[in-house]
């Protein structure tokens, strides 16, 4: 092993250097891969449930281990898989896996491929409490001879195994340090802040919400004109869903659960990962075909009886992760570009746009963050950020349904708190009813006074609460 000089001092590298690496990007470039390698067409029964993490996992051994592992038998005893509790999906399709589940199966890949430098780029996101829980544990005291990298945007989330931390503020190095020298810094800045800042902070929080309210008015007025039939009042009741289930290789997802959406009540979603949570958006969004087998009612029609996909869609806008995989497998879309398909229910722009939509698009965009940056490349946006943008496309044409499943993943908390107050600010606005997954509570509007709550294994296996004000 080399001893190698630094500016802070030596440290020891290893005769072979293995970086594991684990992020929203590796996630999304492992689901193109199975959408690639899809032999559904081919398929007795027309379904390829492609690769499973038991595969995966086998892939990524050493001939040493795979020889300990024949075809994947017995995997559930490997080390990585017991850390990382994924036992009880590893004969699951990755395709039929949720954000979380995925999310641990490629950490179990990373400890499996037995790395020296493992990085973990904001690795709570998609996870539920126990998920995070049981990371945070493994942080503390399950990694050992690994060389331990966190990519995070929120400082309260540091586990306490962290020793070092290296900060960019502005893109250049605001800190480098320790993180006992950090945790200083961050109290004194939070102390300075308090002392100095509350009335600003209170003073700009009223401008920002009057901008906000002003911009969405406009906004409106703009749509209206460029989509006159959205303006039609949707009905009562949005979505009606009587006794469904869904099932996949013979587990049973969603069981009997019933549940109406009104118009205006603003409903968040929550359970653990893999409760059915995103299987319950695509069931209204079109993208699950086991809705035709249920009793399931969107704006006053049953599923199957006659109306189009795109009669649907006009009426939805969607921010999730599947539709985020489907937006980076594209070209040289602009911002512009990919804001304006929100208009057109499309994957990509294929028509020309007139320049009352295109002052519409600039429109959301400003609103998102984005003024002045209609031109710029979407793939050339970090995921963070092409996370805002798709959020602006969901929203433009504030239709009568808003589908939001997980939209603040990756963002950093300047980007958090903007799509909070502009999704809040959508909800007083009155256009549009939203349906809010996520597993974080800061991320809960105070609009959401409705909670469907999913829960696997219980009977009934959903909860509805109602907050009262």
């Amino acid at each position: 092993m080399e001893i190698v000089p630094s500016e802070t001092g030596y440290y020891k590298k290893p005769e072979k250097m293995s970086i594991a690496l684990v992020s929203f990007e590796t996630a999304a470039a492992l689901i193109e891969e199975e959408r690639k390698r899809d032999d559904s067409d081919f398929t007795e029964g027309g379904i390829d449930d492609g690769r499973t993490p038991r595969k995966l996992i086998l892939e990524t051994l050493s001939p040493d281990e795979t020889s300990r592992y024949p075809d994947g038998a017995n995997i559930e005893s490997h080390p990585a898989v017991l850390r990382c509790g994924i036992s009880a999906i590893l004969d699951r399709g990755l395709k039929y896996l949720s954000t979380g589940e995925i999310r641990r199966t490629l950490l179990c890949k990373a400890l499996a491929s037995n790395p020296n430098v493992l990085i973990l780029d904001d690795p709570y996101d998609g996870l539920d409490a126990v998920s995070r829980e049981s990371l945070t544990s493994f942080f503390d005291y399950g990694i050992r001879d690994i060389e331990l990298i966190l990519v995070m945007d929120r400082i309260e989330s540091i586990p306490a195994s962290i020793t070092h931390v290296l900060e960019l503020s502005d893109s250049k190095v605001s800190f480098c340090g320790l993180y006992a020298d950090f945790d200083k810094l961050i109290k004194t800045r939070a102390s300075e802040k308090k002392h100095t800042g509350i009335i600003h902070a209170e003073n700009a929080e009223n401008g920002r919400k009057q901008d906000l309210e002003k911009i969405l008015s406009e906004a409106k007025k703009q749509r209206d004109n460029a989509l006159p039939d959205l303006t039609q009042t949707a009905p009562e009741i949005l979505v009606e869903m009587r006794d469904v289930v869904v099932e996949w290789s013979d587990r049973r997802i969603l069981d009997r659960l019933s549940w109406t959406l009104r118009r205006g009540e603003h409903w968040l979603i929550r359970g653990p990962n893999g409760s059915g949570k995103t299987t319950l958006l695509e069931l209204i969004t079109g993208d699950n075909p086991q809705v035709f087998r249920n009793d399931i009612r969107l704006f006053g029609k049953k599923r199957g009886s006659g109306e189009t996909i795109w009669e649907l869609k006009e009426k939805m806008g969607v921010v999730s992760y599947r539709l985020h995989t489907e937006y980076r497998s594209l070209g040289d879309l602009t911002l512009e570009a990919v804001v304006l398909s929100g208009l057109h229910d499309s994957i990509g722009l294929y028509q020309q746009c007139g320049e009352e939509e295109r002052a519409l698009a600039e429109k959301w965009l400003h609103l998102a963050g984005f003024a002045g940056r209609s031109a710029t490349p979407f793939r050339d946006l970090s995921y963070g950020e092409q996370r805002a943008v798709l959020i602006a496309r969901a929203s433009i044409k504030q239709p009568p349904i808003l589908i939001l499943d997980e939209p603040c993943h990756g963002l950093d908390d300047t980007q958090r708190i903007r799509v909070l107050e502009v999704l809040q600010a959508i909800a007083e606005n009155g256009t549009s009813t939203m349906l809010h997954v996520t597993h974080d509570p800061a991320e809960v509007l105070p609009c959401e006074k409705h909670i469907l709550e999913l829960c696997p294994g219980e009977k009934p296996m959903y909860r509805i609460i109602e907050i009262r004000t």
